[in-house]
């Protein structure tokens, strides 16, 4: 017997996994696997069942990919935000293009296309967003200095880090800092 893998839009998070899971479970349904845009439940699923957690899914926000280029540019997405916020031993330590290439066995030019025509940035665009929202996160805590964040969100320096926080956020770090959670995103909104 098969199994079914669902690819499903809008998953940043541990508790999008969690809410994912609960709702496949509601449905009756036994998740093998579930992590950032993806679920692989037991056995196949029927049409019927798949509209049923389309909506159902839908209701608390992500919704299910169905077709090859849109799931590679979840996929995309995906690991740019895991590139980001959930391995920091990745971020600055390697070239994050040949590391999108391999993973999604695609060649780096490709993707990049592909993600600049439907997401309308480039893919280094959407990795400085990212990194900024990281830092915006950072900066909330207030438990690194501003040396400490651009080592953690793969900044050259200091100043390289202000410079483009200024250019994307228009304000300073330390001028943020002070009128921090106003100006934080969720990171599906990015």
């Amino acid at each position: 017997m098969d199994n079914t893998t669902l690819y499903i839009k809008n998953m940043v998070c541990n508790r999008c996994i969690w809410a994912v899971q609960r709702e496949l479970k509601k449905l009756g349904l036994k998740p093998m696997k579930v992590v950032l845009g993806e679920a692989v439940v037991e056995g196949p699923v029927d049409e019927e069942t798949l509209q049923q957690i389309d909506t159902n899914l839908h209701k608390i926000g992500f919704e299910l990919i169905d077709d090859k280029k849109s799931r590679l540019i979840e996929s995309i997405r995906t690991e740019v935000i895991n590139y980001i916020h959930y391995d920091p031993e990745l971020t600055g330590n390697i070239n994050f293009s040949d590391h999108l290439s391999q993973k999604l066995v695609y060649d780096y030019s490709y993707l990049s296309s592909l993600f600049s025509a439907v997401e309308g940035i480039t893919i280094e665009k959407y990795i400085i967003l990212q990194r900024i929202e990281k830092v915006k996160e950072l900066l909330v805590y207030d438990e690194l200095t501003l040396s400490e964040i651009a080592y953690r969100t793969g900044y050259s320096s200091v100043q390289h880090l202000s410079n483009q926080f200024r250019k994307v956020i228009g304000m300073s770090p330390s001028f943020f800092k002070k009128i921090r959670e106003k100006q934080r995103k969720p990171l599906d909104e990015v």
